[in-house]
């Protein structure tokens, strides 16, 4: 169905781009993937391209929620959430570089925080600063490359006239004819008869910008590859794939989120450039996205610990990875009958659902997974079945979209709508592989509904909640959900929590305690069922950095 067309750049022209390249890049992920031969043959940049962009679009979302019906965000408000958004859920080399290309569009459209629109002068400026500042971000610029794609995208916007949508189609035009000028540019591209696989991806992107603005979708959009035999790409791929180790190539990929000023940011650039290749250093303000190619994973790690914190740390073995990286002599890897799925709040709970045979996606507050993560993780699991446990209310959407995909994959999934990580070790605890998947569902969800679950957290704003106002800085107990106890001390408010759930009954109490957590709170509890409340047990467990301080299930 052909979209409502936006007659100026907006935030709900942001909103609508985001959403729109998503689906493009959802629809042609699998194809960019089997033609990502540069700069490592790991079959992944149309599922990294999609990630990036599905952080994006849901940073976006998350602005317009913020409104209510009466009002909408900025056009500054939405491209900045869209530029931070692509900024920390960037993926391998191509998302990185897709993020910087947003975040300098966003400069462009956020410069002025008053104006409500821009036109196709605005539009050309946002797109030239895109290029300049992704080539900017890369340590050895390539031609040939998605650089090639976007340099040659402002060029043809800042020679056409007009409004956004001329503006837009002009540089959509300029990308397709870049991309297939690609394979010229770059030998291995020619070498195994594909275009760029990041320009591909970008193509894509400028795609959604025209429907945008025109409400229709450019017809020659999935026509943008260079028509190959799927024989020939997997060739040239698994050629592409000894290279590296037959040349001496970089082992691993190493990415991360870095909290950093711009001068150690400076001198971290000049040392992960002797350490490797590939490398790409995106973002600004305070918060960066690292990627590079190295031998020495550790020592790239370590160079961000001094310039910095890096956290959200991803490393990956080219060696180990995507099916197009194992070359010809290594079997692909007997599937699992069953494996469960678990979205887990923090590292130490990382750890004890991993004990317990689970495949996990960490949760770091503040940072929930999106669906492609969860998709991810599922495809890591390696399992004709698998069990999905979301174990947060506000994930059952992104965990429903997550096993839709799956399903489409061949993979049976079952989602159970744990709301809490407590209900899912209830789970987790009677689950068995051996019996009939139906069955095994059935026991694991009985076990999760049976489990009352609460929280204790602290307020960070003044709002109503149904147990009255709270103030900032407030100890919040909530049961099932919903605020049930306001108070000043975290121990006595999770103590009046936990009576009035054992007052119901029950016959195990689980406590998962965060970092900020008082030392003493899981003594003070376990001492206070022991002496309250006969016959019940009390299991605690360390959650690490959880966003909560503590969570409490009772059984």
């Amino acid at each position: 169905m052909a979209q409502v067309p936006q007659t100026f750049f907006d935030a709900l022209a942001v909103r609508t781009w985001c959403g729109l390249a998503l689906e493009a890049l959802g629809r042609a992920r699998e194809e960019i993937d089997a033609i990502n031969v540069y700069p490592v043959a790991d079959g992944d940049t149309g599922t990294n391209l999609y990630l990036t962009a599905e952080s994006a679009a849901a940073a976006v979302e998350a602005v317009f929620t913020a409104y209510d019906e009466s009002a909408r965000p900025s056009l500054a408000d939405a491209a900045r959430a869209m530029a931070h958004g692509a900024l920390i859920g960037a993926r391998g080399n191509s998302g990185t570089i897709l993020a910087q290309l947003l975040r300098g569009m966003a400069q462009v459209l956020a410069d002025d925080s008053e104006a409500s629109h821009t036109d196709g002068t605005g539009l050309r400026l946002a797109l030239r600063r895109a290029a300049d500042s992704a080539r900017e971000a890369v340590a050895h610029p390539v031609e040939g490359t998605v650089l090639s794609v976007a340099s040659a995208a402002a060029e043809a916007a800042e020679g056409s006239e007009g409004d956004c949508g001329a503006v837009a189609r002009a540089a959509y035009e300029g990308a397709r004819a870049a991309l297939a000028a690609t394979p010229g540019q770059l030998a291995v591209l020619e070498r195994a008869g594909v275009v760029d696989a990041g320009g591909r991806g970008l193509v894509a992107v400028l795609g959604a910008l025209v429907e945008t603005f025109t409400g229709e979708a450019p017809r020659a959009a999935v026509a943008a590859a260079a028509p190959v035999g799927h024989a020939r790409v997997e060739a040239a791929v698994d050629e592409c794939a000894d290279a590296p180790a037959e040349a001496g190539g970089p082992a691993f990929e190493v990415i991360y989120l870095l909290e950093a000023e711009d001068a150690a940011v400076t001198r971290l650039r000049t040392r992960l450039d002797a350490l490797g290749d590939s490398l790409v250093v995106v973002g600004g303000d305070g918060l960066w996205n690292v990627h590079v190619h190295v031998d020495d994973a550790g020592a790239a790690v370590e160079a961000g610990v001094e310039a910095g914190r890096p956290y959200r740390i991803r490393i990956t073995h080219f060696g180990l990875g995507d099916v197009h990286t194992r070359g010809g002599e290594r079997p692909l890897r007997e599937r699992v009958q069953r494996a469960v799925v678990a979205v887990v709040p923090g590292e130490g709970l990382a750890g004890l659902y991993t004990e317990a045979g689970a495949t996990t996606v960490l949760a770091r507050p503040g940072e929930p997974p999106a669906s492609g993560e969860i998709v991810e993780a599922v495809r890591r699991a390696h399992a004709r079945e698998v069990v999905l446990l979301p174990n947060d209310a506000d994930l059952r959407h992104t965990a429903a979209a997550a096993a839709e995909q799956a399903r489409t994959e061949g993979i049976r999934v079952a989602l159970i709508p744990t709301r809490s990580a407590v209900q899912g070790i209830a789970a987790l605890a009677v689950h068995e592989p051996g019996r009939r998947f139906d069955e095994d569902v059935v026991s694991m969800t009985s076990a999760a509904g049976a489990t009352r679950y609460a929280e204790i957290a602290v307020a960070e704003r003044q709002s109503w909640t149904l147990a009255g106002i709270c103030e900032a800085g407030d100890v919040l107990g909530l049961i099932d959900g919903d605020v049930a106890v306001i108070g000043s001390d975290v121990t006595s408010a999770a103590e009046t929590v936990l009576d009035r759930m054992l007052s119901a009954g029950g016959e195990l109490v689980t406590l998962v305690l965060g970092d900020d957590a008082p030392d003493s709170i899981a003594d003070h509890l376990e001492a206070r069922v022991r002496e309250a409340y006969l016959a019940v047990d009390t299991v605690v467990y360390r959650g690490g950095r959880q966003g909560a301080l503590l969570l409490i299930g009772v059984e």
